[in-house]
């Protein structure tokens, strides 16, 4: 029977978890503590050192140097969450995006055609859109330094749109909390934005947002429909979750 890619994806996590917490550790030990097979952790250990998350030695693992550079790590899940994302965007379909640099970056992957974008992120002028996606610009008062646009003029052409799904990306993510947002200016917009979907919504969170609390609450965790991030999310928090019954797509 196949195993489920969430079931190896949140193993391969604990395993993580147990190296980066333990130093040496055995394979026989991960054998024993994840109730799996030599061969299953060996095979679990080559993806994890293939991916520059740990470093192999003979019976075992290590965190040692392998890991890439943090910014490069997390540019890299970021893209491929951003990939992931626009792979879901249909024919058709009119679409939210908010200043995330990570919805942003949907945009160069979208593939499908007579997509609409809506968007605050005035960024979107230069970036790549291959899809020839129709933009429109809420407009608004221009933050320089992120190229958001915010204010009561943004708010109020948000008003007039609505979108059939949703992409927002965020400051932090946490089941307690739910998503929250570093910039004031920007949690009333993020907030809207849920509100002028007809149809699905969707948090783009790389793992280095989860357990982050900072800021005002654009959306609570009841209301969180799906959640994609890489494999790296912790595992007690994307069980959580899903147990509140919020669909987590972890990406490679």
């Amino acid at each position: 029977m196949k195993i489920s890619r969430s079931i190896v994806n949140s193993r391969r996590e604990r395993i993580l978890e147990t190296v980066r917490n333990g130093g040496d550790v055995s394979v026989n030990s991960l054998s024993e503590q994840l109730q799996v097979s030599p061969l299953t952790i060996r095979r679990d250990l080559q993806y994890l050192e293939e991916h520059k998350l740990l470093e192999r030695f003979y019976g075992g693992a290590r965190t040692g140097n392998a890991e890439v550079p943090r910014q490069n790590s997390r540019e890299l899940r970021k893209e491929r969450i951003a990939k992931y994302a626009a792979g879901l965007v249909e024919d058709g379909d009119s679409i939210l995006l908010n200043t995330s640099s990570t919805a942003l970056a949907m945009v160069k992957y979208i593939t499908s055609r007579n997509v609409t974008i809506i968007t605050n992120n005035g960024n979107i002028i230069n970036e790549e859109n291959p899809s020839q996606a129709t933009i429109v610009l809420l407009g608004g008062e221009l933050r320089y330094q992120k190229g958001a646009m915010v204010g009561d003029f943004t708010k109020n052409s948000l008003a007039y749109v609505a979108a059939k799904k949703c992409f927002v990306g965020c400051t932090g993510i946490s089941p307690d909390i739910g998503m929250v947002t570093e910039m004031m200016s920007e949690v009333n917009l993020n907030q809207m934005m849920f509100q002028r979907v007809t149809g699905t919504t969707y948090i783009l969170a790389d793992s280095s947002k989860f357990g982050i609390r900072t800021g005002g609450v654009s959306c609570p965790p009841e209301k969180i429909e799906n959640i994609i991030t890489d494999v790296n999310a912790p595992a007690q928090m994307v069980r959580e979750f899903r147990e509140m019954g919020t669909w987590v797509y972890q990406v490679d």
